[in-house]
């Protein structure tokens, strides 16, 4: 199959490279002031060894292409979609949050579109090298197994974790449940993983932001076990820390609203409490603020 992938940071890079080692037809779509340095060789370290593939690489997406993935941040989209000038037969966003899907079937139809959620820890180094130092989740909408299901069981043989969901709404708020809560917590406190649990009250904070999260995707009919969520955590690398926290360290921008924004307005429609994701955000967007001045 044909695929294209937007978004040239680290899911996209990585998703690439293993498409590409797959034997996939894969292009790369990068900035077009960014060509000229972009390698036709993908380099994917991780914790099995050194995973490298070709790639083809182009500024826009065009012509025929049987599965778009997109792997841009939440921010990014509406921009990135300016440079897709044809209509692919799949999209499978990778985006954190809930909101693109709507974005995305108002723009291709509702069947087009094939909701996934990817959970790794992974970095750019340079263009097209890429790495990750966690194991890699990879859970798809059940209306996408026809299409994907030997691209899955490839990404398996990889030592991918993947999964089929039946439930849209449960694969999608599941990783939220998961991510909000850590994002915002290690964001606004400086903090890796394994300083939060020893920590009293960025633990609790962790915990209460986790409940609230929870407790919204429920009302949105997500099957979620908050219990089961901050079990996760302790067994997670110390040092890890969201990618939000780095941006916020780096000074680059963030997915506040992508990640904290469902949550916020879904209890603000539901009428459930978050007022420790509330003051997790106000504590960031302090930060981010102080540096503007």
């Amino acid at each position: 199959m044909k695929h294209a992938i937007l978004g040239a940071g680290a899911i996209g890079g990585l998703m690439a490279t293993a498409l590409s080692s797959l034997g996939e037809d894969v292009t790369l779509i990068v900035r077009s002031d960014k060509l000229a340095e972009q390698p036709l060789t993908l380099t994917l370290e991780r914790p099995g060894g050194t995973l490298t593939a070709p790639a083809k690489v182009a500024a826009r997406v065009t012509g025929s292409v049987d599965v778009l993935w997109i792997a841009t941040k939440t921010y990014q989209l509406d921009a990135a979609l300016e440079l897709v000038e044809t209509t692919p037969g799949t999209i499978v966003p990778l985006l954190n949050g809930v909101d693109h899907i709507a974005v995305l079937r108002a723009r291709f139809g509702h069947d087009r579109v094939v909701p996934a959620t990817i959970a790794v820890e992974a970095e750019r180094s340079a263009p097209g090298r890429f790495v990750h130092r966690t194991p890699v989740r990879l859970n798809v909408a059940a209306s996408g197994e026809p299409l994907l299901k030997e691209v899955i069981e490839g990404l398996r043989g990889l030592g991918f974790a993947c999964q089929f969901i039946a439930s849209e709404s449960t694969l999608l708020w599941g990783k939220l449940c998961f991510l909000e809560p850590f994002a915002l917590v290690t964001s606004a406190s400086g903090k890796n993983n394994g300083e939060i649990h020893t920590d009293a009250e960025w633990k609790a904070k962790l915990e209460s932001a986790v409940h609230e999260a929870c407790a919204v995707a429920t009302k949105e009919s997500a099957q979620v076990d908050a219990d089961k969520i901050l079990a996760v955590y302790p067994g997670a690398p110390p040092a890890m820390r969201a990618s939000m926290a780095k941006d916020l360290a780096a000074g680059r921008p963030l997915e506040l609203d992508g990640i904290a924004g469902p949550v916020l307005r879904g209890g603000a429609r539901h009428g459930v409490p978050t007022p420790t994701t509330a003051s997790l955000v106000a504590t960031i967007e302090a930060v981010v603020q102080a540096r503007t001045k």
